[in-house]
């Protein structure tokens, strides 16, 4: 298309040039003409009428560059308008398990809720191959708002979400697929039986779930790799932006999937990490970094190594430091960390002495400073060897 463009802009310029020149020429000869008899050549008329022809030359050559560069850039930006992605409507679907007009006959139909936050609804459904998927209703645009209308916005989602629908890997959630509809979005995903490591941990301090430090370890150890694999393996790199155990869905086995990469960035309305899960540069108006989700990824280390949920009444009174990062510090820091670990995780003496390494670890994470953080690639090997895999 480069070719196409520069092609026209040669054109031009011969173009412009093949008339300037021999009207111009046209001209000095017939002054020529008119000047073979006296007065001589050297008249100063005559030199001032030669400056004004090479004058309005020189003016032809450059009006006309300037006009070929004006039609090249017109043309340039046609091209790039026509070949705009457009924007869909129907299901767009990543896999090819899933059809998409099974899939909208799916979404028609009546499905199991399993869940629901300001963030939108999820739920279960089947399709007709037998594939069980999960559908995450949001609604990112108040109906009539100027946003449903918006269609470089949707654009820009549209073109967000086939990225994030590209990102594969082992402790990562892939899109399955999407619809977008008038003001929402409906995501799917591969359904988790065991659901998110928030209903997981919900159940353990209801004591209707066993889940041991190996277990909860592992857990630990997909969640870091699956963030390493954003921040150093995909370029460019990917931020969570929403890291909290709710988007940490576990299979059959408890491995760990990290799901909702980047939305809370796309879809910022929607997406508001609780205070006990963000970085405190945040409530400054620092940027977001990487260093970002290694902070929520400690306050995860610490609800999976005390049991504790960081939003409960506790963590708002003086006494805990009002955090569940400070409690840990505090207690770290006076030789006592073995009086946050979750009881019911005490047995055997190897796991006591792993999980307090751990809280060392999760205390780091959690630090007030950006720079004061591990990064995610750092954070891998440091967990992975605290018990073999």
């Amino acid at each position: 298309m480069k070719n196409y463009t520069y092609l026209h802009f040669l054109l031009l310029i011969s173009w412009v040039f093949m008339i300037s020149v021999p009207c111009h020429g046209f001209m000095i000869k017939h002054m020529l003409m008119e000047s073979e008899s006296p007065p001589p050549v050297s008249s100063p008329a005559l030199k001032i009428e030669v400056k004004r022809v090479a004058f309005s030359i020189f003016s032809g050559i450059i009006s006309g560059s300037i006009a070929a560069i004006l039609v090249a850039a017109m043309i340039r930006c046609f091209v790039q308008y026509i070949n705009r992605a457009p924007i869909l409507k129907g299901p767009v679907v990543f896999s090819p398990k899933i059809d998409p007009k099974t899939l909208r006959l799916a979404l028609e139909n009546e499905n199991q809720l399993i869940g629901s936050s300001p963030n939108g609804t999820y739920y279960r459904t089947s399709l007709d191959n037998g594939l069980n998927i999960a559908v995450k209703s949001l609604e990112p645009f108040e109906i009539g708002s100027p946003e449903t209308h918006n269609k470089g916005l949707k654009r820009k989602l549209q073109q967000e979400l086939q990225v994030l629908a590209g990102l594969r890997h082992r402790h990562l959630m892939s899109l399955r697929a999407y619809v977008r509809e008038s003001d929402r979005f409906s995501l799917v995903y591969d359904y988790m039986p065991t659901g998110s490591l928030e209903d997981a941990m919900s159940k353990v301090r209801l004591n209707h779930l066993q889940m041991g430090w190996d277990v909860r370890l592992r857990i630990a150890v997909g969640t870091i790799k699956a963030l390493k694999f954003l921040h150093f393996e995909c370029n460019p790199s990917v931020l969570h932006y929403n890291l909290k155990p709710s988007n940490v869905m576990l299979d059959a086995e408890f491995e760990p999937k990290l799901a909702d990469c980047g939305l809370a960035n796309l879809m910022p309305k929607l997406y508001r990490s609780p205070n006990a899960y963000r970085a405190p540069e945040l409530s400054q108006n620092f940027r977001y970094t990487d260093k970002s989700d290694v902070f929520s990824f400690g306050v995860i280390l610490g609800v999976l190594l005390t049991g504790r949920d960081p939003l409960e009444p506790f963590f708002g009174e003086a006494a805990s430091g009002e955090s569940l990062s400070r409690w840990l510090r505090q207690l770290q820091q006076a030789g006592e960390a073995q009086h946050a670990l979750d009881k019911s995780m005490l047995g055997q003496e190897v796991e006591e002495e792993e999980m307090l390494m751990a809280v060392r670890i999760a205390v780091v994470c959690m630090s007030d400073l950006p720079e004061d953080r591990p990064s995610s690639d750092e954070l891998v090997p440091m967990l992975s060897r605290l018990h073999s895999f």
